[in-house]
């Protein structure tokens, strides 16, 4: 896991570890372009959200960005080895990202670190754009070689590019100095990054540049030969560093570059700019600060106020308190703190036998609101008939004895009639207050099953689609829900439903009159055709009787439903079979000048009439899967699905 350009948290590779029989470790190997994998910022286990299951990467994973800039150009075709850069190009390849180019265009880059071989002059514009780079944080390390040793750079005056003033005068052809016998390294001081570096043998140096004596010349000094020369030197400016060998990085003056240990000298300087692991000693002096917080479920969370941590406890931390798992902060580095270290071993936890181990479920809960109002309400009658009976006004309610039982009772029986209420009520308030697809019922579990799925599947691509954003569809009960509250019912027609009753279809007229609208679906388009010639037309039939349904007519080529979305030619649900019936449109309507329809008035149509089963289309399961094949044929038995058209009709 890694962050994009825009700082969001994306999968930057995926791998599968297969572990063998009986093997307790296995390991995944990723190969990502230097790009991605600077961007990682944590290791995790998928499927899994917890916090052993994340490992998160500091500093350690990104590899170094180094620079090279060559002042002596490119190198002729068979002189590479000649080259100023070629073997800082073959000690850097294995542990750094090297690039090229101008420095204009290096530092826009920003790379970790910038090596200059034998590069004499920049132009003022880049020197200072190469020393606020260096004041923050970058590290620039520079060679000696004949056009520095010519040039006056760091002659009597401090040059912010050197680290220390470098001597006029005394150069030969090859160099700055020369020795009768060539001068050994002496080994490095314990201030030095290259300290512990063992020091071959055969590492001798030709000639220098000499640095010009100074009282912090000893304290610039990391690297010098046996007679005390400095060889390498630094020093620091703003949070960044500067560099200077003495020699050039080709063997023309030493055979520094041709050994193992100009190798590790650069390895050790590219791994300064960013340190990986840093061991205690490097820690020593430096004060931690929790940037983010790793949460129970694998997730950071802000770190918020916890105190800083001396570094001697971040070379091995472990967890408490105040230390979390987490990354955390010291200047510019950064240092990832996990809940399972590297080298921790993973075993099932044994338990004694005493022990009660539960896993991890939520119990269901149980309402408790009913019965506790009713011991309430028990109570207050206790309380009631001991206030009475102290005042000695009992007596007299002995002979109503029964009264007082009955009394009782309605007050146990209250709670569950306010529940009833309160549950009416709630489902109004909610049908209501958002846009909510109803369903009439039908008496057929299965049928009204269906009707909620794809009430619920429409429902899902609104709210991808479009602007409406639908709560969850209600099963409408004709004869006790109001139905004042929904602007559309879909009503799957069954042979076998009971009619409403005349109060329900009272409620049905005001519905259409107010403008509501019903979508009568008789779910046989595959078998029959519109009218009385299948068990649900004629069902239908009977149950539109009663109803004030104006004027219909299959829909018109130019009606306002064959071009609210899309423009269509026909409204296809599980099946495609039959025309749709919606309100006639007026007499004497004339098509509108320069326009492909008539000039109607598009109102709502109250009733649609269909037997394309539009439920069973849309509808999903609890995974949002299509319930039902769609497509091919009037089986319903392909593949493809065609939403946008029973779109329109819904």
């Amino acid at each position: 896991m890694g962050l994009d350009p825009l700082g969001i948290p994306r999968e930057l590779a995926r791998e599968t570890v297969t572990f063998p029989a009986g093997e307790a470790r296995a390991e995944a190997q990723f190969d990502l372009p230097p790009e991605l994998r600077n961007r990682i910022t944590r290791f995790q286990i998928v499927g899994e959200s917890t916090a052993g299951s994340v490992s998160l990467a500091g500093d350690s994973l990104r590899r170094r960005e180094i620079a090279l800039i060559d002042g002596g150009g490119a190198a002729r075709e068979g002189l590479e080895l000649l080259a100023p850069t070629h073997y800082l190009q073959q000690a850097l390849e294995p542990s750094a990202d090297l690039i090229g180019g101008t420095l204009a265009d290096i530092l826009l880059a920003d790379p970790d670190a910038i090596i200059m071989a034998d590069v004499a002059r920049v132009t003022e514009t880049e020197s200072d754009a190469l020393l606020d780079w260096i004041s923050d944080g970058g590290l620039l390390i520079r060679f000696a070689g004949p056009r520095l040793a010519a040039s006056e750079e760091g002659r009597g005056v401090m040059d912010p590019l050197l680290p220390v003033r470098l001597r006029a005068g005394g150069r030969s052809v090859g160099g700055a100095m020369s020795w009768g016998e060539p001068k050994a390294l002496q080994p490095f001081p314990e201030s030095s990054p290259f300290h512990g570096l063992p020091l071959p043998g055969d590492v001798t140096v030709r000639a220098q540049v000499m640095a010009e004596p100074d009282p912090q010349l000893t304290e610039n000094t990391i690297a010098a030969l046996e007679d005390g020369t400095p060889l390498v030197t630094a020093r620091r400016s703003g949070q960044g560093q500067v560099i200077l060998f003495h020699v050039t990085a080709n063997a023309e003056w030493s055979s520094l570059p041709l050994s193992g240990l100009f190798v590790q000298m650069m390895e050790r300087l590219a791994l300064a700019t960013r340190p990986a692991a840093p061991e205690a000693a490097d820690l020593e002096g430096t004060i931690w600060v929790a940037e983010r917080r790793l949460d129970a479920f694998g997730a950071l969370q802000e770190a918020g106020d916890l105190p800083g941590i001396p570094g001697a406890r971040m070379a091995d931390p472990v967890l408490a308190p105040d230390l979390p798992p987490g990354i955390y902060a010291s200047g510019d580095r950064r240092l990832a703190v996990n809940a399972v270290a590297a080298d921790r071993a993973l075993v099932p936890a044994t338990w004694p036998a005493s022990v009660a181990v539960e896993g991890g479920e939520a119990r269901a809960e149980l309402p408790l609101q009913g019965p506790l109002l009713a011991l309430a309400l028990a109570l207050l009658l206790v309380d009631i008939l001991a206030s009475l009976l102290l005042a000695g006004r009992l007596s007299r309610l002995r002979r109503g004895g029964a009264a007082v039982s009955v009394a009782l009772a309605l007050l146990l029986i209250v709670p569950q009639g306010l529940r009833a209420q309160e549950t009416a009520d709630t489902l109004a308030l909610r049908a209501s207050s958002e846009v909510v697809l109803g369903h009439v019922m039908t008496g057929d579990a299965q049928v009204d099953r269906v009707a909620a799925a794809g009430l619920k599947g429409l429902g899902d691509v609104l709210y991808r689609r479009t602007s409406v954003e639908p709560g969850a569809p209600m099963a409408v009960n004709l004869e006790t829900d109001d139905l004042a509250v929904f602007s559309f019912l879909y009503w799957p027609v069954t042979p076998d439903q009971p009619a409403p009753t005349p109060n329900a279809y009272l409620k049905l007229n005001r519905f259409l009159h107010t403008g509501g609208m019903i979508l009568f679906d008789t779910r046989d388009a595959d078998v029959a055709g519109f009218g009385a010639a299948s068990p649900a037309g004629r069902k239908l039939q009977a149950l539109a009787a009663p109803l004030d349904v104006p004027p219909l007519e299959p829909i018109p080529e130019d009606h306002v439903l064959t071009r609210t979305f899309y423009l269509l030619q026909d409204f296809p649900g599980r099946y495609q079979g039959r025309g749709i019936w919606v309100e006639a449109s007026a007499a004497g309507a004339e098509q509108a000048e320069g326009m492909p329809f008539r000039n109607l008035n598009d109102g709502v149509t109250p009733v649609v009439i269909g037997g394309n089963d539009w439920a069973a289309a849309w509808a999903v399961d609890d995974r949002g899967l299509p319930m039902f094949p769609v497509g091919r044929g009037f089986a319903g038995n392909g593949s493809a699905r065609s939403p946008i058209a029973s779109a329109s009709i819904w």
